[in-house]
């Protein structure tokens, strides 16, 4: 009767009743370049048995988007603005752990950093992980920190980044649930897997060697057909032909065949090794009772990266640096085109998964609904039952661009964005409604139905052309109100770098 009556009140007043009792604890896992089909939950060939099971559990999303670079991404995703408005490094606003440490969380901040000053002065209670934008995995950097202090692994230690991820994420959780059973924890989780240099555990490595030999072409058919299968794409999506800048694989030779199997072999090494860490961090939770109302939030801050830098020493000895190159990076972006740094959706849509017991029903839901990086942080306000605050101290702050995705979640159809915004260099796109404009490496506009054409190949600038001009205005409108210093040339389309090309050229 009291349950009817507390029912009846809300229905009243027109209130929705949480379906959590007490405010959940939030893990946000950022992997660091993964490609939009590299999940197995998303057609990929990588074991992630892990992350495949918060998609069964939860809900997957098809348009997902980001800043489509580390930096930005990471400045937009824990600002929750634009990062045109708060400045890469977060020079503007605050941050996701001073956010969420108001609304009474033990907030964790581990791995890649890549943002101003240390995550324990930036509202997080502690902290594990460097504050650079990549790392050696079984070196460590420079930067590592464990909460101030430099972090150097012990002589003789088996250390590898990932995995020591994993163990300080667990470490935090279970010593604040010592400290405190009732307080909520939010960990913010930012994988630098599978960022280059490639560098993964032999017994990984193993699992997937031989297994990229039949190639780039093949396997990007092969993932084709499985996200048609998943019901992530629709079938009136074509899959793009394989750009002119990367060679067939059947041209390449025996020596270069065997050398790119290595290569993603090792790449698949390191995001099976996240997987991992992962489910590690997720029987932990489990094991302390608190898996029912945990929301998890899975996703990549951009696409595959087609950067080929680096090049030194031999794969796959630990100390190697080499990046995996243009060809399996066109692979990791299936079905789209493009990759990092990039507004085509190879570079800007990544997978999205939202894991949560006891507030997400409708178990392995794929939706179609448009979400962006700023979401994350209205979301964060509202599961957390708070309100985004008018200023920190004595200085006023911007209202919140994104929009929550408890809607979402809650199997609603949520009032969509007016309009999406992107720009990097000279990449740059505007989503409106199922239309997005975009043009990448200095190249004019294009123009694209994401209904009818979700992998960007039939450009309608010509036949709409005053859909085009609305698009672009509204695209410049937005412009004219950050800093021009930030339109830079970007360079030329990258190429494919054959196995003997020993050049300093970076791409």
């Amino acid at each position: 009767m009291k349950t009817y009556f507390i029912i009846l009140i809300c229905c009243l007043l027109g209130g929705t009743i949480p379906q959590a009792a007490a405010k959940p604890n939030v893990i946000l896992i950022l992997a660091d370049d993964l490609g939009f089909s590299d999940l197995g939950s998303y057609g990929g060939e990588i074991a992630t048995p892990n992350i495949d099971q918060l998609a069964a559990d939860g809900l997957r999303f098809q348009q997902f988007y980001n800043s489509a670079k580390c930096e930005p991404t990471r400045a937009s995703l824990i600002s929750g603005q634009y990062w045109q408005d708060c400045g890469l490094g977060i020079k503007k606003g605050i941050t996701m752990g001073q956010a969420m440490r108001s609304a009474g969380y033990a907030t964790f901040a581990v791995g890649k950093w890549h943002l101003d000053g240390n995550p324990v002065d930036r509202g997080f209670d502690r902290y594990f992980g460097h504050l650079s934008g990549a790392s050696d995995y079984f070196k460590g950097s420079v930067s590592h920190r464990l909460d101030d202090k430099p972090f150097k692994p012990a002589e003789g230690e088996k250390f590898y980044t990932t995995d020591a991820n994993a163990d300080y994420a667990i470490q935090f959780i279970e010593e604040s649930k010592k400290q405190n059973s009732e307080k909520p924890f939010f960990v913010y989780l930012a994988f630098n897997a599978p960022h280059g240099p490639i560098q993964a555990w032999p017994e990984d490595i193993a699992k997937y060697r031989g297994k990229y030999k039949v190639g780039w072409d093949k396997l990007r058919e092969q993932r084709y057909q499985r996200l048609l299968d998943l019901g992530i794409i629709n079938k009136e999506w074509g899959l793009p032909p394989r750009p002119e800048t990367i060679p067939a694989w059947d041209t390449l030779t025996e020596e270069e065949k065997d050398f790119e199997d290595l290569r993603m072999a090792i790449y698949a090494a390191m995001v099976d090794r996240m997987d991992q860490a992962i489910g590690r961090i997720l029987t932990k939770v489990k094991e302390l009772g608190q898996e029912e109302n945990t929301l998890v939030m899975f996703m990549s801050d951009n696409g595959g990266s087609p950067y080929d830098r680096g090049r030194r020493g031999n794969l796959p000895d630990p100390g190697a640096s080499w990046e995996y190159g243009l060809g399996w990076a066109s692979l990791s972006n299936t079905p789209f085109q493009h990759y990092k740094r990039n507004m085509f959706n190879g570079g800007s849509c990544s997978p999205f998964i939202a894991s949560w017991p006891a507030g997400i029903k409708q178990h392995g839901m794929i939706t179609d609904q448009q979400a962006h990086i700023i979401d994350i942080m209205a979301t964060l306000m509202d599961v957390s039952g708070s309100e985004w605050p008018k200023d920190s101290a004595g200085e006023p702050l911007a209202p919140l661009p994104g929009k929550s995705l408890l809607p979402i979640f809650s199997g609603e159809t949520r009032t969509p964005h007016e309009a999406l915004y992107f720009q990097l260099m000279d990449h740059r796109a505007i989503v409106v409604e199922d239309w997005k404009l975009v043009a990448d490496w200095g190249q004019p506009w294009q123009l694209f139905s994401l209904a009818a054409d979700r992998t960007e190949m039939h450009d309608l600038s010509k036949v709409h052309p005053e859909k085009m001009k609305q698009l672009e205005d509204k695209w410049n409108q937005w412009w004219e109100t950050k800093n021009p210093k930030m339109f830079s040339f970007a360079g030329d389309e990258p190429t494919y770098r054959h196995l003997d090309d020993r050049s300093e050229k970076s791409q």
